[in-house]
């Protein structure tokens, strides 16, 4: 992973591979959100407005939103394989990316659901109703009940090199690592906070939520 993702490397290089990686993983998400929808799977078969419109969702909402969250996350990884950087403990890549995640994550949606209205019309044209809906949609994309957990979990290819590089690194982590068997606590370890990134992301959108409400 460190050859794609390098501070060294030309910015377009870099900005190119995340680009690759971002689709590598968008693309398999998409395909089994649609096949679990034989309904909707259907409807697009069919071509016409309804396949028009979910791939400019696709394009206007999903590949940018998962570019910026893989593109940050790379970052990050990058920084814990400079030797300059190993001198600090690298939980901290963790904090900044769990953080960096959730605000991107609900920012961005919201950003691109107000620039929907405007220019698609979306939302009735309603910038206020555009903000209203992006808390509780994403409150319920972890359990991928919409096209937000595609993004979400598309997103999770950029944070397990960094879980795993950074939990690898960190002498703090060191100890939690150990209560796992043999060389498996760093890998548990990066699910965990996975999935911690995934409940933190549900849990504020739903505190969004039920403040709108």
């Amino acid at each position: 992973m460190e050859r794609y993702f390098s501070i060294e490397m030309p910015g377009v290089l870099f900005l190119r591979n995340v680009l690759l990686f971002s689709l590598a993983a968008l693309a398999p998400v998409l395909v089994l959100y649609v096949l679990l929808a034989p309904s909707f799977a259907s409807a697009l078969a069919a071509g016409g407005p309804a396949l028009g419109r979910f791939l400019r969702q696709v394009v206007t909402n999903g590949l940018p939103v998962v570019f910026v969250v893989n593109y940050v996350s790379f970052f990050l990884y990058a920084l814990t394989q400079r030797p300059a950087g190993r001198h600090r403990d690298s939980a901290v890549f963790l904090l900044l990316d769990l953080a960096i995640r959730v605000v991107l994550f609900l920012g961005l949606h919201a950003l691109i659901y107000v620039f929907s209205a405007d220019w698609f019309g979306s939302f009735g044209g309603s910038r206020a109703t555009a903000l209203s809906v992006v808390a509780p949609t994403l409150a319920r994309s972890a359990f991928y009940e919409n096209i937000s957990g595609v993004y979400l979990y598309a997103t999770m290819v950029s944070a397990l090199p960094l879980y795993v590089s950074a939990i690898k690194q960190s002498p703090s982590l060191r100890p939690l690592v150990g209560l796992f068997p043999q060389k498996s606590g760093v890998a548990v370890l990066a699910l965990l906070t996975l999935l911690l990134a995934v409940v933190s992301l549900t849990l504020v959108a739903e505190l969004i939520a039920h403040l709108q409400g």
